[in-house]
C-alpha cells in the first residue's frame, strides 16, 4: 500500500509514525510544504523570550531521522499543489526548483493545518510576522537582535524596541509574555471587549490585570488602522511606536486542497470527516486543524486547534487505513467528541478552560447554572498557597459538566484535568463532590477545590440554596431586591458594593429584624459565608439568595464592564467560536 500525507507536525507525522508501526512494508511518502518536518510548535514563543536558549531543542525530528527510524520518505520544500480523485494521483511542485511532479497513492492523509487571517491593513512597510514557524521566530529573533544594538544574544535586553501584537487571544498574550521577557514595550490590541475571548469576561479580568501590572498597554475594543514609519495607528484615534508587529488573531482551516478536489466541506468552514478521519472520498483522510471536529457539549460540528486533538486523530487515520488493508495490524477506533481543554500561562498566572463558556450557553438558549469558587491551591496553614478563581457551567436540568474556566497560580493544570476527564466519564457535577482526590498540605485540602465545585453545585441542584450571578445583580436590585454584605466591616469598608447594607454573619442572628423587607440577595468576599448566611435567613423565614463568587467575582466582572460593554455576558454572535490555544499545528502543505 502507497499512503501519501500532506503536511507533517503533529498530525502528519503522528500518522505516518503509527502506519509505519502498524504496516513494516507500506510506502510512506510525506509531503511538507516548509523547510521543518517535525518541531515544537508550542515552544516557539519561549525561545524569542529567550527561556528556551537552545533553537535546536525545538527541532524534534529531520528527514533523516525520521528516515532511519520509520523508514519514511520525507520530502520537506514540497507543497501538494492538487488533486486528482480519479487517478489518485496528487501534484507536488518542489518549492526550491520550481519542478512539478506527480505521485500516486492507495491512501491519502491531509494535514494541511490552518491558515492565518491577516487583519492588518494593505501598505505597512513595517515588520509583520506571525508566531506559527521556525521561520517566524528566526526573522523575530534577529530584528530583535538587530534592534537591541551590537553584541546582542537572543536572550539579551531589547529594552529600546517596541512592538505591537494584533490580537490578545491564547498565542497572543504568550507573544506578549515573551516579547517582555526580552525587554520590549508591548502594546496589544484587542477588537474584542476584553482579552481571551473564549473566556468569560469576570475570569478575563484578571488577566487584563496581570498583563497591565506588567507594563503592557492592553487596548481593547481597539483596531489596527495602520502602520508606517514606526508607528501604528489604532481605531481609538491614538498611534504606538512599533518596530515590530506580530499578528496573532487566530487562524481558519485551510482547505483548499480538499476543496479543488471536490471534497465535502463541513458546516464549520473545515473538512467533514467521519468518526474515523475519513472524508467524503473513502481514500482520503483529514486531521489536524484544517479538519472539522465533533463538539461534545452539543454533539454537532465545530473547529478546535490544539495539537493533542491533532496527534489523536492522526493516530485515529492511520488505524483506520491499517484496518482496511491486508496484512497491517490496525484496529480502527471511533474519534472521541472534542471538549476543547486549553491552557496558557501569563506572567505566572495559569488560565485553563474546557467546554463552553456562560456566553456561549446563553447564546444557545441551554438553560444551566453556575459556580463560581475562590479556593487556594493547598492547604491555607502551609506556606506559599495561591487563590484561584473557578467557575463552572452545569446543565440545569441533568447535572451535566458543561464546561469550566480556572484562573490562578499553581494547581490550576491538574484541577482544569480532572474536571476535564469528569466530562469525558460522564460525571455529574454534584459527583465532583464525591471524588477521591490526593491530599497532603502542600498540594491541596482536604476538601480539594475540586470537591467544593461539587458541593455547591449538589447544592444548587437540591435546591438547598438559590444563587445569583454577579451580571444579574443589577436586574435583582432594580427589581425591589435588597443586598445585604455578611463580611466583617473592615472589609466592607475596604471596598462594597454601591446599595449594600453591612450586616457581618456573626452578628446576623443578634441583628434579623434590622434587615431590610422583602427577598434579600447576601454576599460575602468569595460566597462562602454567604451561604452559610443565605441558609440562616432561609431558615427563618426569608426570601434569600446568594450572590455566587461574592464580592471577588462581582468586581472583577464590574472591571471587564469599565473596560468596555461589550465585555457583558451576552449572547455570542458565532456559531463556531474557534478555541484558539498554544497548541495549533502550523500551516503545512
Amino acid at each position: 500500500m502507497k499512503i501519501l500525507i500532506v503536511g507533517g507536525v503533529a498530525g502528519g507525522m503522528s500518522a505516518a509514525t503509527r502506519m509505519r508501526r502498524l504496516d513494516e512494508a507500506a510506502e510512506i511518502i510525506v509531503f511538507e510544504r516548509g523547510h521543518y518536518v517535525s518541531f515544537a510548535n508550542c515552544g516557539l514563543p519561549y525561545y524569542v523570550g529567550g527561556l528556551i536558549e537552545d533553537r535546536s531543542a525545538l527541532l524534534l525530528q529531520t528527514p533523516e531521522s525520521l528516515a532511519s527510524r520509520f523508514r519514511l520518505d520525507v520530502r520537506i520544500d514540497h507543497e501538494v499543489t492538487g488533486i486528482d480523485r480519479a487517478a489518485r494521483t496528487v501534484s507536488v511542485r518542489d518549492t526550491v526548483t520550481g519542478t512539478v511532479t506527480t505521485e500516486g497513492f492507495d491512501r491519502l492523509v491531509l494535514a494541511a493545518g490552518a491558515t492565518t487571517r491577516s487583519v492588518l491593513p494593505a501598505g505597512s512597510d513595517l515588520p509583520v510576522h506571525t508566531l506559527r514557524t521556525v521561520d517566524d521566530v528566526d526573522q523575530i529573533t534577529a530584528l530583535l537582535t538587530r534592534a537591541s544594538g551590537p553584541g546582542s544574544a537572543v536572550t539579551g535586553p531589547a529594552a529600546t524596541v517596541a512592538a505591537v501584537v494584533i490580537g490578545a487571544g491564547f498565542i497572543g498574550l504568550e507573544a506578549v509574555e515573551n516579547l517582555v521577557l526580552r525587554g520590549v514595550q508591548v502594546t496589544a490590541v484587542e477588537f474584542a471587549g476584553q482579552v481571551l475571548g473564549p473566556l468569560d469576561p469576570e475570569m478575563a479580568a484578571p488577566v487584563a490585570a496581570v498583563l497591565k501590572a506588567h507594563g503592557v498597554d492592553v487596548r481593547v475594543d481597539t483596531s489596527v488602522r495602520g502602520a508606517s514609519a514606526g508607528r501604528v495607528l489604532l481605531s481609538d484615534g491614538t498611534d504606538v511606536a512599533a518596530d515590530l508587529i506580530i499578528e496573532a488573531t487566530g487562524v481558519l482551516p485551510d482547505t483548499s486542497l480538499a476543496a479543488a478536489a471536490g471534497l465535502r466541506i463541513g458546516e464549520s468552514g473545515a473538512i467533514w470527516v467521519d468518526d474515523t478521519q475519513r472524508t467524503s472520498d473513502p481514500l482520503i483522510y483529514a486531521v489536524g486543524d484544517g479538519a472539522e471536529k465533533i463538539d461534545a457539549i452539543s454533539g454537532g460540528p465545530t473547529r478546535i486547534a490544539m495539537a493533542g486533538l491533532a496527534n489523536r486523530h492522526g493516530r485515529a487515520a492511520a488505524d483506520s487505513i491499517a484496518d482496511s488493508a491486508a496484512g497491517a495490524s490496525g484496529v480502527s477506533v471511533a474519534a472521541e467528541p472534542a471538549f476543547g481543554v486549553a491552557i496558557v500561562g501569563v506572567f505566572g498566572t495559569t488560565v485553563a478552560m474546557v467546554g463552553w463558556s456562560e456566553r456561549r450557553l446563553l447564546a444557545s438558549g441551554r438553560g444551566h447554572r453556575v459556580v463560581h469558587t475562590h479556593p487556594s491551591d493547598h492547604a491555607g496553614y502551609y506556606p506559599r498557597a495561591e487563590q484561584m478563581s473557578v467557575k463552572l457551567l452545569v446543565d440545569a436540568a441533568t447535572d451535566a459538566i458543561l464546561g469550566a474556566q480556572i484562573v490562578g497560580g499553581h494547581g490550576v493544570d491538574k484541577r482544569i484535568d480532572v474536571i476535564a476527564t469528569a466530562m469525558a466519564g460522564g460525571l455529574t457535577a454534584s459527583a465532583l463532590s464525591r471524588l477521591e482526590l490526593a491530599y497532603a498540605p502542600q498540594y491541596g485540602s482536604a476538601k480539594d477545590p475540586i470537591n467544593q465545585l461539587g458541593y455547591v453545585a449538589d447544592n444548587l441542584a437540591a435546591g438547598t440554596t438559590r444563587s445569583l450571578q454577579w451580571h444579574e445583580l443589577a436586574a435583582a436590585l432594580a427589581a425591589g431586591e435588597a443586598l445585604v454584605d455578611v463580611r466583617t466591616a473592615g472589609e466592607f469598608a475596604a471596598g462594597s458594593i454601591p446599595g449594600a447594607v453591612n450586616v457581618p454573619l456573626d452578628e446576623l442572628r443578634d441583628r434579623f429584624g434590622d434587615l431590610p423587607a422583602g427577598p434579600l440577595v447576601v454576599h460575602c468576599q468569595v460566597g462562602q459565608r454567604g451561604h452559610t448566611a443565605a441558609r440562616l435567613l432561609s431558615q427563618l423565614g426569608r426570601e434569600v439568595r446568594n450572590l455566587d463568587g461574592g464580592y471577588k467575582t462581582w468586581a472583577a466582572g464590574a472591571a471587564a464592564l469599565a473596560a468596555s460593554p461589550r465585555a457583558a455576558v451576552a449572547p455570542a454572535p458565532p456559531v463556531f467560536p474557534v478555541v484558539p490555544t498554544l497548541s495549533t499545528e502550523r500551516i503545512v502543505a
